[in-house]
């Protein structure tokens, strides 16, 4: 009984017969709860103005929408997400903000479709699952010869721009269609673009470890294999390529919970919305038993803590990359500009916080 009682102290927890683990992610520092730093970022970004890229709502924001609407659900907070819902609501057909919705055929205004489809999870609404499936079924309407969709563009981003929304409407609608084009696009992303250290190059042309672009690889593949039936055919290559990238995220990881701009060189800025990224994959990793935890779960830790001080008075998350094209020059990344506010970074936080709610 004397050893139990020792074991808890520790942070250990206990199940009959077995000792677990410590349980890395409990016990925050004040302030850094992801109940009460998840509150903040999302109730912020309810009265935030819409960010344009150029004239439409950009994928930040269909990011940071997704984020909030899934904390609002894992903690139960109706009025958060009804006043999710009715900020979006004008932007339905017909809305008196229509004209903002970005209906390019491409992967960046594509995924404007998730947020209706998180919305239907939420609701059962069937008006919000018929729009967001416009989206979802339009990006597949051309195929490529190969089965891949035609938005198919081989930059690493796509790997969560592309992957999410297929995800979504797999999960809001249990199709198995849309899973299949989902692991396929992936897949044929890792072939092309993993490298042996297991990161990623932003493009085949630009040999550059683009802390953002890489951290849009890690969040595609934690949200497709939470998803992912354990039998499934792809699973394991899936799994691989992303066991292979968090143990080389751990190695870049500097002391402090960060990552940089540029992943591999020191000299680069801690940036804060590739971390928020590497943290959610991270977390959501350990939880699911797909890392070690020993390994894993404290380097998980000091990444939530680190970038949720980046985190202003006004609930704006700072030093965040600016919107970044590729360019096969150095120079080009180790340049860029910070912002702060950027819903770049406003995502990312919440979903580290709703991986740690989970």
């Amino acid at each position: 009984m004397q050893a139990r009682r020792v074991l808890v102290a520790l942070g250990f927890l206990l199940p009959a017969f077995a000792v677990a683990q410590p349980d890395y992610f409990t016990n925050f520092p004040p302030g850094d709860s992801p109940q009460e730093i998840g509150k903040r970022v999302a109730e912020h970004f309810v009265t935030s103005p819409h960010q344009h890229s150029p004239g439409t709502i950009f994928y930040g924001e269909v990011g940071t929408w997704y984020g909030a609407l899934t904390f609002a659900d894992l903690t139960h907070d109706t009025p958060l997400r009804d006043e999710l819902i009715k900020r979006f609501d004008p932007l339905m057909p017909g809305g008196a903000e229509a004209a903002l919705v970005p209906m390019r055929d491409h992967v960046d205004d594509s995924i404007f479709g998730v947020v209706p489809l998180q919305i239907y999870m939420a609701t059962k609404d069937k008006k919000y699952l018929d729009y967001g499936l416009t989206f979802a079924d339009r990006q597949w309407q051309d195929p490529l010869p190969d089965g891949l969709s035609h938005e198919t563009r081989y930059w690493i981003d796509d790997m969560y721009m592309l992957t999410i929304l297929e995800l979504e409407a797999f999960r809001a609608t249990g199709d198995k269609k849309y899973l299949d084009r989902d692991v396929n696009e992936m897949v044929a992303y890792l072939d092309k673009l993993q490298q042996p250290n297991g990161l990623f190059y932003h493009a085949p042309d630009v040999p550059f470890f683009w802390g953002r672009g890489d951290g849009w690889v890690a969040a595609g593949m934690a949200e497709m294999l939470s998803s992912l039936p354990a039998d499934h055919p792809q699973r394991a290559r899936i799994l691989a390529g992303y066991r292979l990238m968090m143990a080389a995220l751990l190695k870049y990881q500097a002391e402090d919970g960060m990552w940089r701009q540029l992943i591999d060189h020191p000299e680069a800025w801690e940036e804060s919305s590739s971390s928020g990224m590497f943290t959610f994959a991270l977390i959501t990793g350990v939880k699911n038993g797909w890392l070690d935890a020993a390994t894993y779960g404290p380097a998980a830790r000091r990444a939530w803590i680190a970038v949720t001080g980046f985190i202003d008075q006004n609930a704006d998350v700072t030093n965040v990359c600016e919107g970044t094209n590729k360019q096969n020059s150095l120079e080009y990344y180790l340049d860029r500009h910070r912002k702060t506010g950027d819903f770049h970074a406003q995502e990312t936080i919440l979903w580290a916080a709703s991986a740690l709610l989970r």
